[in-house]
């Protein structure tokens, strides 16, 4: 049995319509959780260098609000007064990524892949912010346990992971 055109149209833009209606207002328009942004009073930012690889720093953002936000799918990770911030790893668009009241998300930072290379600048400080348009939480070497100074050349940063396990794989620590 064949639907003629002139029905079938309809009735199909009915049927997405109704999916439409149905989908949680959040994911009716593109089905991506469209969470308000998170506001930088909202959240809490913390960076450490890892014990085991001193080249890493390990940050996490911990929603303090009453409700889900979203930050930057990555973090932006910049370095004292010098040009440029951290490359994402694995690269890819824009995005961002949901966190529940209370919950908190980790990403790994790697400032240098080679301490002894000679090209290696020294930044005093390592800024992290979980948008691009917080001002962010700066953190001074001492602080991070890297010493008077953080290495830094081609710095690379994973995208926020659920757990410090996570991010740790994602960078390429066992």
């Amino acid at each position: 049995m064949r639907i003629r055109a002139a029905i079938a149209v309809p009735a199909a833009s009915a049927a997405a319509a109704a999916l439409l209606l149905t989908a949680p207002q959040s994911q009716a328009a593109t089905g991506q959780d469209r969470s308000a942004r998170c506001s930088e009073q909202a959240l809490a930012l913390r960076a450490k260098a890892v014990a085991a690889d001193p080249t890493v720093l390990r940050v996490s953002v911990t929603n303090r609000g009453a409700r889900a936000c979203s930050v930057d799918r990555v973090p932006t990770v910049t370095f004292g007064d010098l040009d440029g911030a951290a490359l994402p790893t694995p690269a890819g668009g824009t995005g961002s990524r949901r966190l529940t009241a209370g919950g908190t998300a980790y990403a790994d930072v790697r400032t240098i892949a080679d301490p002894a290379d000679p090209e290696a600048r020294r930044a005093p400080s390592v800024t992290v912010a979980a948008s691009v348009a917080h001002w962010g939480r700066s953190s001074s070497a001492a602080q991070l346990g890297t010493g008077r100074r953080v290495l830094v050349w081609e710095p690379v940063t994973t995208w926020w992971q659920p757990s410090a396990a996570a991010a740790d794989r994602a960078i390429g620590l066992g």
